[in-house]
């Protein structure tokens, strides 16, 4: 397993919980004084928000040896009495020193082995380990399926008499949280952010220990969903009169050149006192400006709880839209007895978005045509516990293919993935993870709303996904008018929508307001004109299947080549979805299968060695596909030539080899050693093709734009590789121990041209405060760990995510190779570089 860091001793020694319990406490004076979406709020101090991240403790368990599993549920006197008979490992003088030191957000599976099935189905049939990713992890691997976790928190003496708190964001996926010996929470769900209230369980001035058991032996779903605390966990302090969680409501609507709200304010009083409190609204433009202020008294009782509704309008406000997503802020004090005893700010937009039957989708009163992505979660290196930074990054190469759109798949996404998508300007459908009108699915269902409503990125809430048994049938209409039901209660201001892949027209299609379609885009025509008067999009499309860089089919290694040809039976090609989406302005748009590659689900082959999806635009590094260029050509204005494949066919001189062209120029002339090959004009929507017979030399395309030549692109015949080449996406990182930088390692030849066939191992070294937390190639096929300092190139590339420490400094990173020449890259870890919120 991973070990970040030195052991220290797992025994709490006086001088130590001194230490903690000072760190503790500078931590909380600089904690974010925030909830919604976790933006730093001003002096007076009045709530703290403590990200729980360095320092924890780890280990596997077993989920079905207590010996194993220190202790827990050994005998039936589990939950006997309070505080005893539990698990060795959540006492305060339990030596975890052996146990790794881990970083949260932490997956343990991305550490564990690739597996093949013991038992492996006939040639010819799926291999059901296939779609999770063949890791040791399940019913069938208790040894490795269970993790605990570890950590000491401070909580100062000033913090008795407040409200205390933990928050999970995610954690995969059953959960027992223990605080000094007691069970204090219980959760099942993947997905689901939860919180717990620790009030009765923290002694402040003292050292607690914190203890969570995660059991990830079920799945949710049919990918890769990871192990453990993979998303944020927080301490929060509040004073007992505050707003709880995602307490605060913003309806915006654009009036004129300014805007009308209607601003909905939980507050709640956790004493034994009678409460008379005013709660005043501040609204800031997106330049900090006030435009408006609104002020309402509230008086509350001994333990109860209440709501205030404020209207606002102000004259002028700025558009939130794709193109310059401008956010304002919400300032939220709750004032007591001559004091602000709560603090909470809310960004939102002011924007109209609306789906219309024949127009398609519409923000801001204008159409526009939703250029979408489905994403799961997983990245290569770091499995489903994504940095936030890295986040943000995958967002702005789905931006910078001419995305607009995200749907969340199949799950409620993190907060920081939807803080990027607000603040870059891609819209969002979000969704549930089980459809179903049972309690935990509603309480699910009802987190999901109240979390997010008040993000201007998020345009739709997604209630389900192909659920084949219910999706046509009357019991799964009933399932959705109660879940809309709910929706509808908590946010009245967007719709609902489902996915469906069969029985268009029954079950839940008149229920939600927009039809999804999956796949089955021919279809979406006749169903138009039998209902109207129901808005649709393309909620999957595509699902053409690809490996980065291979243009040969090879079922042998598993294999698949880049052209836009290869689908499932149920999908369609890129160039057959989108023609047929683009020219008809009734259908809102749609979501490609996928916007990357991601671990599980390895169709076509879904069974062993392939351990990773093919269906994305990108690789599971975010390394372009062809066809991600066959949608920048048409999701974006500016001119694009895009040339392939590479022209190194060595052994096949004299064989026709095909020869494509992405363009949104006019015309495009294909040149092979300076002989023309024809010219063909370029059709909207369309790729241009050639068959040439290979001769080693320079295939060129030209291409013209009114008339002038305006682009020239080759692909030449590389040597071997000869030396790395190291690029990154940022160089100045935060020295906050979680920002990361993205660093791509090429192989070229000796005359500097890609070698695009390159397979050598790249080994990283790093000299500063940062280290290597993952590697990846992007190939589907690979068994390599990815927490690993080293990485085999795939077709001439490979990634590395570098994370700063806690300490500034310049880092020198090195890349090299066995008889290659090879390269350093300077950063800087230090201030405040990074873009995102904190």
């Amino acid at each position: 397993m991973d070990a970040r860091g030195t052991p220290l001793s797992g025994r709490l020694t006086a001088d130590r919980r001194t230490l903690l319990l000072a760190a503790g406490a500078t931590a909380l004076a600089g904690a974010t004084p925030a909830v919604s979406q976790s933006v730093p709020a001003p002096e007076p101090r009045t709530r703290e928000r403590r990200k729980l991240a360095f320092d924890w403790r780890f280990a596997l368990g077993h989920a079905s040896d207590p010996d194993r599993d220190f202790g827990f549920g050994r005998n039936q006197r589990t939950y006997a009495k309070a505080g005893t008979e539990l698990a060795t490992a959540v006492a305060a003088d339990f030596d975890d020193s052996a146990w790794s030191r881990v970083q949260v957000p932490h997956d343990w599976a991305i550490d564990l082995p690739f597996t093949p099935s013991p038992a492996p189905p006939p040639e010819g049939e799926d291999d059901p380990r296939a779609a999770h990713g063949f890791k040791r992890l399940g019913r069938e691997y208790p040894d490795t399926s269970v993790g605990w976790y570890r950590l000491p928190v401070a909580i100062p003496a000033e913090m008795a008499g407040r409200r205390l708190s933990l928050e999970f964001d995610g954690a995969f996926r059953d959960i027992v949280v223990f605080l000094n010996g007691f069970i204090v929470h219980e959760h099942e769900g993947g997905y689901t952010p939860f919180s717990v209230d620790i009030t009765d369980f923290a002694t402040p001035g003292e050292i607690n220990q914190l203890a969570v058991r995660v059991d990830a032996s079920l799945g949710e779903g049919w990918f890769y969903e990871g192990a453990g605390l993979y998303r944020h966990v927080w301490l929060t302090t509040v004073d007992p009169l505050h707003v709880p969680q995602w307490g605060v409501t913003v309806r915006a609507r654009p009036s004129g050149a300014g805007a009308r709200a209607e601003l909905i304010v939980d507050v709640a009083n956790a004493s034994g006192e009678r409460r008379v409190c005013d709660v005043v609204c501040t609204i800031k433009a997106p330049d900090g400006t006030v435009v408006t202020e609104a002020r309402a008294p509230l008086t509350l009782g001994a333990w109860d709880a209440g709501k205030a509704t404020l209207p606002a309008a102000w004259d002028v406000a700025p558009l939130w839209s794709v193109e310059t997503p401008q956010q304002h802020t919400l300032l939220t004090e709750i004032v007591a007895d001559g004091r602000v005893v709560d603090r909470v700010e809310t960004l939102f937009g002011v924007r109209k978005a609306q789906f219309d039957a024949r127009r398609g989708f519409l923000l801001n009163g204008q159409p526009l045509k939703l250029l979408g992505a489905c994403c799961h979660q997983d990245h290569a290196g770091v499995g489903a516990a994504v940095p936030d930074r890295l986040q943000v990054w995958r967002i702005e190469q789905l931006k910078a293919m001419g995305c607009n759109a995200y749907r969340a798949s199949h799950n409620p996404p993190t907060p920081e993935l939807l803080d990027a998508c607000d603040r870059l300007g891609m819209l969002v459908i979000n969704e549930t993870r089980r459809m179903s009108s049972d309690a935990a699915a509603l309480n699910e269902l009802a987190i999901l709303v109240r979390r997010d409503r008040n993000r201007p990125s998020v345009i739709a809430w997604s209630i389900g996904n192909e659920e084949q048994a219910i999706q046509g049938t009357a019991r799964g209409a009933a399932i959705a008018r109660t879940m809309k039901r709910l929706v509808n209660r908590l946010d009245p201001t967007r719709p609902v929508t489902a996915a469906k892949d069969q029985d268009f027209g029954e079950g839940i299609s008149p229920v939600v307001d927009i039809l999804g379609f999956n796949y089955r885009t021919p279809q979406m025509e006749p169903y138009h004109a039998r209902f109207p008067d129901q808005p649709i999009l393309g909620s999957e499309t595509g699902s053409t299947v690809s490996t980065r860089g291979e243009y040969i089919r090879d079922d042998a290694r598993h294999i698949v080549p880049a052209y836009d040809r290869e689908h499932p039976w149920w999908a369609s090609t890129a160039e057959e979805w989108w023609t047929l989406a683009a020219e008809r302005p009734y259908i809102a748009g749609g979501f490609i299968w996928t916007g990357f590659d991601y671990r599980g689900e390895p169709t076509p082959f879904n069974r062993w060695p392939s351990v990773a999806s093919y269906f994305g635009a990108m690789d599971s590094c975010g390394f372009p596909k062809d066809n991600y260029w066959y949608y920048r050509a048409w999701w974006r204005p500016e001119p694009l030539l895009h040339l392939f494949p590479h022209w190194n066919w060595a052994g096949r001189e004299g064989e026709a080899i095909d020869v494509w062209v992405h363009s949104n120029l006019d015309r495009v002339e294909l040149f092979l050693n300076g002989r023309s090959q024809g010219a063909k004009d370029v059709v909207r929507n369309r790729h241009l093709e050639w068959s040439v017979p290979f001769a080693p030399g320079v295939l060129e395309a030209r291409g013209w734009k009114d008339g002038r030549l305006v682009s020239r692109v080759r692909r030449e015949t590389a040597g071997p590789a000869a030396r790395i080449e190291l690029t990154a996406d940022r160089v100045r990182l935060s020295a906050d121990g979680e920002d990361v930088a993205m660093i791509t390692a090429r192989a070229l030849d000796a005359r500097g041209r890609p070698a695009p066939l390159a397979d050598d191992r790249v080994v990283f070294e790093i000299d500063g405060p940062a280290r290597v937390i993952g590697v990846g190639n992007g190939n589907p096929v690979s068994h390599e760990p990815d927490r690993a300092s080293s990485r085999q190139l795939f077709n001439g590339l490979a990634q590395a995510v570098v994370q700063t420490e806690r300490r500034p400094g310049p880092i020198r990173l090195a890349a090299r190779a066995e008889g290659l020449r090879p390269a350093t890259l300077e950063l800087e870890s230090g201030g405040r570089f990074r873009t995102t919120r904190q």
